[in-house]
């Protein structure tokens, strides 16, 4: 990319900004659909693991890949063509190609990911009127949501509000990074919060919700014995932190040399970790007062199981509400994310102007997203299971092994006071690449850890 090119590309107005871009990017359904069914199942000792997880992946795979992107100025392919042309100008062109892959990958989240989203707007939408409270208030008794939902995630059934979600998604895009992505999640991400801590709030009132947190906080130690435990919150963490070798890239690369990443990522780290853990504040002591200690998550619990839930406490229709909004800034700030890689590498490599890439992206993710939506639980099981972690090892590959030590320190170290210590390299180059190759094994072996 040419330094004019460079110069021209939009960027974060502050830093602040592009934090709050990160945290959108990674909060996500994995912290509400997944992390509170994982502390309910495993309970302190889940959290103790996560925890120790997410620092290693914080202050490894999220520096570096906001670092890589920040350097380069590009998305995945670029950014894997200037490592690959490290070695040799003639191994660029090998570079770009196999940055497709993340850059695919991400595409191919955003669509089935588009899906979910219409399904929350649906649901919101019915949180208004009631009908999402509708289908009876017996917790033990799911028949009636378990046939509303099933026909919202059949082929077609949902495609007023699938098209809602993509319109306003490429609305937000079409104003570019400053303007549209930067200030959306300026507005959502303190929203998201802001509605969640009133939910922890109402929820610690509720009758029989101390038998949640006390054993959301109790370690066992023979769960710690258990090696799943430790797969569930390797996977956990890692998805959660949006590590694909493209969303953190992408938005890196946007971001001004003056900025220290390191600092940057912790704190990405850190409310991430909090969204996860107000979800199970939420969650987990809920379901705890109805008598429920162990459930499942994913799709089921957020529209089948939640919806039930409240329909069966007092003020049912202003918790759905209030809910199902959360669940929708997070879910649009993490779309967004996701459609970027795909939306930047049309400008950057094909010379399209911004809404000429968003609109290109816009038609062509419509048409699978609207086509996809009776396979779409297939259909992000396999580039989650496979493609995601693909994309994060070889990120890491060409960042610390292609390009090399000094490259690497260079690129955190920018923006700095203090050069990167010499800790940085080798807990990157090992212990993320080794965490990245593990989530891909795992994955692979039990369909999923994520």
């Amino acid at each position: 990319m040419s330094n004019n090119k460079i110069a021209d590309r939009d960027q974060w107005t502050s830093k602040i900004g592009f934090i709050l871009a990160c945290i959108g990017s990674a909060v996500g359904m994995g912290n509400i659909w997944l992390f509170p069914s994982r502390v309910a199942n495993f309970g302190g000792a889940f959290l103790a693991v996560y925890l120790f997880f997410d620092i290693v992946i914080g202050f490894s795979g999220v520096i570096g890949e906001m670092a890589f992107g920040r350097k380069t100025h590009t998305g995945p392919v670029g950014a894997f063509g200037t490592a690959a042309a490290s070695r040799g100008e003639d191994k660029r062109r090998l570079g770009e190609r196999t940055g497709l892959i993340p850059m695919f990958g991400a595409l191919a989240m955003a669509i089935g990911y588009s899906c979910v989203m219409g399904w929350i707007f649906k649901y919101l939408a019915g949180s208004f009127t009631g009908r999402t409270i509708s289908y009876g208030s017996d917790i033990h008794d799911v028949s009636g949501y378990e046939a509303a939902f099933g026909s919202t995630a059949s082929a077609f059934g949902n495609n007023f509000w699938l098209i809602v979600a993509l319109v306003i998604t490429f609305i937000i895009m079409a104003y570019g990074i400053a303007s549209g992505i930067e200030i959306a999640n300026k507005v959502m991400i303190p929203l998201f919060y802001a509605l969640f801590i009133g939910l922890v709030i109402y929820v610690a009132m509720q009758p029989g919700s101390e038998a949640g947190y006390r054993y959301m906080f109790t370690i066992d130690p023979e769960m710690l014995k258990d090696p799943m435990l430790w797969v569930y919150a390797l996977g956990q963490s890692f998805f959660s932190l949006s590590l694909a070798g493209n969303g953190t890239i992408i938005y890196g690369s946007y971001l001004s040399d003056k900025v220290d990443i390191v600092s940057s990522a912790w704190k990405v780290a850190l409310f991430d970790t909090l969204a996860a853990f107000l979800a199970a504040l939420v969650i987990v002591p809920a379901m705890a007062a109805s008598g429920i200690t162990g459930f499942s998550g994913g799709p089921g619990l957020m529209f089948i199981y939640l919806p039930n839930l409240f329909a069966s406490m007092p003020g049912s229709q202003i918790i759905s509400i209030v809910f199902f909004l959360a669940v929708l800034f997070a879910g649009l700030t993490s779309l967004v994310n996701l459609f970027e890689a795909p939306t930047a590498t049309l400008q950057d490599h094909f010379g399209l102007s911004r809404r000429k890439a968003v609109l290109a992206i816009a038609i062509f993710g419509t048409i699978v997203a609207l086509c996809i939506q009776g396979i779409v639980s297939q259909w992000m099981d396999f580039f989650s299971i496979y493609i995601c972690p693909l994309g994060a090892g070889i990120a890491g590959i060409m960042f610390a092994w292609v390009w090399g030590r000094k490259a690497v320190e260079d690129a955190v170290s920018l923006g700095r006071k203090k050069r990167i210590g010499g800790w940085y390299y080798p807990l990157y180059k090992y212990g993320f690449c080794i965490l990245t190759m593990v989530v891909l094994i795992a994955g692979a072996l039990f369909g999923g850890i994520g």
